[in-house]
């Protein structure tokens, strides 16, 4: 039998890792609204918490290893799309 070796590099690592986690809280979110219980609601919220924690850890090593960088917005772009919604949630 042929084996076959997934050879990912670091960067592909993180990335599988921060996708993964951006499903699981889509999973845990869904499951929040959908649960029949305050008691499950509670322990899905507390889960769901702890894997935005996780998933924030992922983003900001990556953000730290230059996988992820962002740019800083201007004050001025900021202020116009603060506009924009103030605008449509008075429409």
């Amino acid at each position: 039998m042929e084996q076959y070796q997934c050879k990912m590099n670091e960067q592909e690592k993180l990335t599988d890792l921060l996708s993964s986690q951006k499903f699981l809280t889509a999973a845990y979110n869904s499951y929040c609204c959908e649960s029949a219980t305050p008691a499950v609601r509670s322990s899905l919220f507390s889960i769901l918490e702890d894997e935005h924690r996780i998933q924030e850890e992922i983003f900001n090593e990556m953000n730290t290893r230059g996988y992820y960088p962002l740019e800083k917005a201007e004050d001025t772009k900021l202020n116009a799309e603060k506009q924009k919604f103030a605008q449509k949630a008075t429409v």
